[in-house]
């Protein structure tokens, strides 16, 4: 690995900690907001891809963010809605390599809503 790649995963690294943080501190702010309605929350996630994505961030970067933030959703959150119910119900029953698919797939689904 070059000293270039080696910076640049190294600040991916810092960018991925910064928005674990920014997850938790959801609970504690906007989240209960966001997390109430279904539509809100894809917004939500579609604005902050993109602003992963102008960072940087591909799409395989973003899906193991959205992994990171879905265990964490499905850890820490209750469920607001049905469709929040049916998420956290198939990330339970998955294996690590089907939520992984399933990070991809909210990752698309978010970037649907723009």
């Amino acid at each position: 690995m070059n000293e270039r790649s080696q910076v640049s995963n190294q600040d991916q690294q810092a960018q991925t900690d910064q928005i674990e943080q920014a997850v938790q501190a959801m609970s504690n702010g906007k989240g209960d907001q966001i997390l109430q309605d279904f539509e809100a929350f894809r917004s939500y996630l579609a604005k902050r891809i993109e602003m992963a994505q102008g960072l940087g961030f591909g799409d395989e970067q973003l899906a193991v963010i959205a992994q990171k933030v879905a265990g964490y959703l499905a850890e820490h959150e209750e469920p607001r809605n049905s469709e929040e119910y049916l998420l956290r119900e198939l990330w339970k029953v998955g294996t690590e390599a089907e939520q992984h698919k399933l990070a991809h797939m909210l990752v698309k689904l978010a970037q649907s809503a723009h």
